[in-house]
């Protein structure tokens, strides 16, 4: 155990803790001479939606396979084990990492007025300078390049910390704080120090669910397990993409089935068949038609030259063997139709767009609702886990309109 300070910065699903969660948390330590000595973040599986993503930009992909903060607590108190925690608005920050740790079992031995908040000091280190976080970096001439990302946030909080220490370093509240810290009684933990999940940037692509399959020998599977899989794949394609959430579904059901990598490659290009002939069927590929086969090719990691070669005549009609269907779930007027999440658009207008079209916007997930559509596919709300334990196919916003253009 060190003596220095933990400056800590969470994203959270909200504003209270108790209703809301962690989804992310950082802890940077910076030593008593101001030295910036460690960087440590995760993401965290918050078990429910993730709420303002257009502020903290945590997408519910990146989550899906984070830890849940129950298991980095203990990793968590040993972060901040004889240190001062510090944080820019601590009493936000304090309160729900003092909630989070008292969920799992472990309690801070200190009060938040024990703690040291670089927002308040800016008042007497930088006045008149504004108190947000970009204001005090901008003060020190400090870069913030990804405000709300708890990583970033808590390294810029740290440097201003820093700055503060070395314009005031005989400042004897420094020592004070750093003594109450170091001798509090701090709880024995024993942490697993497990590998952080860490933001995945738009542009780093997810790996192709493919890849996550195993070649097995012999290969089992036979034709009813064929169908079972290519079912659920027909439904993952419906809004033109798959999600995390159904990518882990549909590895979980191949190896359920004992389906292996080169099999599922080889219903991937049965399905694209069944998609070509009924595309052909009226004895032409519209423009529209071929940018739909490109793009669920795409899905199905089938190269673009197989589907030129494919676009160069009629080819033959639905795979006898696999019974391969092409879109097989079609909603009709007087369907129950639920939405979830913060959608781009008010609620009220995407539901009275809904009731125009003849669908029924519907408040809650029951056996008898068609289509949950989520601002995040892979959203963990409440509706989002009952719709997929009812099979419930979970779309994003953008398939609204294909929806509600058909």
């Amino acid at each position: 155990m060190n003596a220095g300070f933990a400056v800590v910065d969470v994203e959270t699903t909200g504003l209270f803790p108790g209703s809301h969660r962690i989804a992310e948390i950082a802890v940077v330590h910076v030593e008593p001479d101001g030295t910036v000595s460690n960087r440590w973040e995760t993401l965290i599986n918050p078990q429910r939606d993730l709420g303002p993503q257009h502020i903290h930009g945590i997408r519910a992909a990146d989550i899906l396979h984070a830890p849940v903060f129950g298991d980095i607590a203990h990793d968590v108190m040993e972060l901040l084990a004889g240190r001062v925690l510090v944080a820019h608005n601590v009493h936000f920050d304090y309160r729900f990492v003092s909630h989070e740790l008292g969920r799992a079992g472990l309690e801070l031995p200190f009060e938040v007025h024990d703690c040291l908040c670089t927002m308040k000091l800016a008042r007497r280190y930088l006045p008149g300078a504004g108190r947000s976080l970009k204001d005090c970096c901008d003060s020190f001439g400090l870069n913030l390049e990804n405000a709300h990302s708890a990583g970033d946030d808590a390294e810029a909080a740290a440097q201003v910390l820093s700055n503060y220490l070395r314009m005031d370093a005989e400042n004897p509240e420094w020592f004070s704080a750093l003594d109450r810290a170091y001798f509090a009684s701090w709880p024995a933990v024993e942490p697993k120090r497990s590998q952080p999940a860490l933001r995945r940037s738009a542009a780093e692509p997810q790996p192709h669910f493919l890849e996550r399959l195993v070649n097995r020998l012999p290969e089992v599977a036979g034709p009813d397990e064929h169908n079972a899989y290519l079912a659920m794949l027909d439904r993952a394609l419906m809004d033109r993409q798959i999600s995390v959430s159904e990518a882990d579904g549909l590895v979980t059901l191949a190896d359920s089935l004992g389906i292996s990598r080169s099999t599922a490659e080889e219903l991937h290009i049965k399905y694209m068949i069944a998609m070509l002939a009924a595309a052909w069927d009226d004895g032409v590929v519209t423009a529209e038609e071929e940018t739909d086969l490109r793009i669920v090719g795409a899905l199905l990691d089938i190269s673009q030259d197989s589907i030129t070669r494919g676009l160069a005549g009629p080819v033959s009609g639905q795979d006898a063997e696999t019974g391969a269907a092409v879109q097989s779930l079609v909603l009709s007027a007087g369907d129950k139709v639920v939405l979830t999440g913060d959608m781009s658009r008010d609620r009220s207008d995407i539901e009275a767009d809904l009731r125009a079209a003849g669908f029924v916007p519907h408040p809650a997930i029951t056996k008898a609702v068609k289509l949950l559509v989520a601002a995040d596919p892979d959203s963990l709300s409440g509706k989002a886990k009952k719709a997929r334990s009812y099979g419930i196919p979970v779309v994003g916003e953008p398939y609204l309109t294909t929806l509600l253009g058909s």
